[in-house]
């Protein structure tokens, strides 16, 4: 395998052949090259869709109220109802699945119109009123001070936590916004925490555009009473969300008078079901993907197999001399499939570096010029794929050797020397 003679040998022999050892390699270049590509867009496109989702519970779901589709109990259809506090309550007892719950509520405003005052500086946000478990369920990052917790919910504290956006709309350049003041619907509320969306594109922006205040300040702050706008729940790693909701579903149609087969009555989204819908995407993607870089490397490598085939007839009589100068038929072979391994090697890993470079080059540019969009980001190539890539390569040279090789040996040494 390492004699030098041979490798010498090999090496003149693609020396006198450039061209047709040039149009060769070409296939297995361009086969791991279109492969590397593809698998690095295609990260890239899980990296955007991922990005955009941020930290998110994927064992989580959301329920929201909606008019009713069915009569039942004397009420009509059409009804519109809300969820209550008590309906909090009422779940923790009844389902013990659950392992987060977060009511909601979003005050008015952030359509347009002004409604948070600072001084002679004012905004139009979305307000909403939280639990401490709704930044467990969908976090944020926080970049100063604190998020809501359990004792601004118990006394109703009239604090806030505000975005990025905020901080720059109502307070000026370096200004430290944490200890100050914003007056919302007529009330002021002292600013405890700042943070920035961990979502990308146009949800961040819209997350950097929130104010958060505790729940049951909200509540009072807008005189929405004892009303919930809708839940976020998270589901016991032991279980699946779609039990958690599908109970959630049915209590709470029975608390509120609504027929059990009315689907529409109460609204609802599984983020697992989504996730796993988009996990499988991806990994239809990803094999789509190996398969048709697999198929062009293939091509590649029957076209450098039926080189190595003209190779062997052009070097019969050479094969036939060393055959009765002793020569083995393993070292016959090993020199055959060492041409073909070189061949391969050499242009599958400069196909492997070119598409590597390509697909760094275009991350750099997407970073530097700011063109990362919520569907497509920071490209790249995983380092376990590109040993994977280099095995084939080995594997691949290996095979397109293999036939060539085993013709080689059946010539005989007396009718390769007759040969011309």
């Amino acid at each position: 395998m390492f004699d030098r003679d041979n490798w010498q040998e090999i090496l003149a022999t693609l020396r006198n052949n450039k061209l047709r050892t040039t149009l060769t390699v070409f296939g297995v270049f361009w086969g791991i090259f279109m492969l590397i590509i593809m698998l690095g867009s295609g990260k890239g496109l899980q990296n955007g869709v991922e990005q955009n989702m941020g930290d998110l519970a994927t064992n989580s779901c959301f329920l929201w109220t909606q008019r009713t589709t069915i009569p039942y109990k004397g009420f009509p259809r059409g009804r519109f109802y809300n969820f209550r506090n008590s309906d909090t309550q009422a779940l923790l007892d009844n389902i013990p699945e659950i392992e987060q719950i977060a009511a909601r509520l979003q005050g008015w405003g952030g359509d347009g119109a002004n409604n948070a005052v600072r001084g002679l500086k004012t905004g139009a946000f979305t307000i909403f009123g939280d639990y401490p478990a709704y930044n467990i369920i969908d976090p944020v990052k926080i970049l100063s001070g604190r998020y809501i917790n359990k004792l601004d919910i118990k006394y109703k504290r009239k604090i806030i936590v505000i975005g990025t956006r905020v901080v720059d709309l109502l307070f000026e350049k370096d200004e430290d916004p944490l200890d100050k003041y914003i007056r919302i619907n007529g009330v002021y509320f002292k600013v405890v925490g700042t943070f920035e969306s961990k979502k990308a594109g146009g949800q961040a922006e819209r997350e950097n555009n929130n104010i958060h205040m505790p729940f049951t300040t909200l509540q009072k702050t807008y005189n929405f009473g004892d009303i919930v706008g809708w839940y976020s729940l998270t589901a016991d790693k032991k279980v699946k969300v779609s039990v958690v909701q599908d109970k959630a579903i049915a209590l709470l149609k029975g608390r509120h008078s609504i027929s059990p087969d009315d689907d529409r009555a109460v609204g609802h989204a599984n983020v697992e079901e989504e996730f796993k819908k988009m996990t499988g995407l991806f990994l239809g993607i990803k094999g789509l993907t190996w398969i048709v870089g697999i198929c062009t490397l293939l091509a590649g490598v029957i076209g450098v197999s039926n080189i190595m085939l003209v190779i062997v007839k052009e070097r019969t009589k050479e094969i036939g001399i060393k055959r009765a100068l002793g020569a083995t038929p393993i070292k016959i072979i090993t020199q055959i499939i060492s041409e073909s391994l070189l061949l391969t090697a050499t242009a599958g890993y400069t196909g492997l570096v070119f598409g590597v470079g390509l697909v760094e080059l275009i991350n750099f540019a997407l970073i530097k010029y700011g063109a990362n969009s919520e569907m497509f980001k920071n490209p790249e190539v995983d380092f376990k794929i590109a040993i994977t890539a280099l095995i084939i390569l080995i594997f691949s040279g290996i095979i397109a050797g293999f036939i060539p090789a085993q013709r080689a040996i059946q010539i005989k040494p007396i009718e390769a020397l007759r040969n011309e």
